[in-house]
């Protein structure tokens, strides 16, 4: 399997539009998304957007199997509505390498999209599947957390310091 590569802020196909995945997926579409599916993985995310690996298209992968929710592809997602009641979280991602800080989402939202079969869903999530959901699909519309920080709360960790909130991560959501 080809290895892709991640694209790094303030690389400009992080900003640019993205195209609408059409249906019936092409052999290269779903071969990208099992590419995506695995540079997810190897690069140690929890979602990976289209654009982060250079492909202008519609299009993320979500991948919480240590939460045990099964990967998966979601193709032109929209957020349909989201919760007055927000939380603040701190966030990281592929594409800003080791900065991290704290932003404040809606604690719940519904969204719909279309998986890797063609089959339409909508669904209305909480928790760390929300904050998945709204990072990735904010990917999708050219917004990066860094325009979300609080600038405030912004910092830098070393691999090592990574290792360590990946493990804080995993415990506070497994709670």
């Amino acid at each position: 399997m080809a290895r892709l590569k991640l694209v790094r802020y303030p690389n400009p196909t992080l900003r640019a539009p993205n195209f609408e995945v059409a249906f019936p997926l092409s052999r290269e579409t779903r071969e990208l998304v099992d590419q995506m599916m695995y540079s997810c993985k190897r690069f140690h995310g929890i979602g990976l957007a289209a654009p982060q690996i250079g492909y202008n298209l519609n299009l993320a992968v979500i991948n919480l199997e240590e939460y045990q929710i099964p990967p998966f592809a979601i193709l032109n997602p929209k957020i349909i509505s989201s919760s007055s009641k927000s939380h603040t979280m701190e966030e990281g991602c592929l594409s800003i390498p080791g900065k991290f800080g704290s932003l404040k989402r809606p604690e719940k939202v519904t969204v719909k999209f279309i998986t890797i079969e063609g089959k339409e869903m909508k669904l209305s999530v909480d928790g760390l599947l929300a904050v998945v959901f709204q990072h990735e699909i904010d990917h999708l519309g050219g917004v990066l957390i860094c325009d979300k920080w609080d600038i405030n709360t912004v910092h830098t960790l070393d691999e090592s310091e990574l290792a360590r909130a990946r493990k804080k991560r995993k415990k506070q959501t497994t709670r």
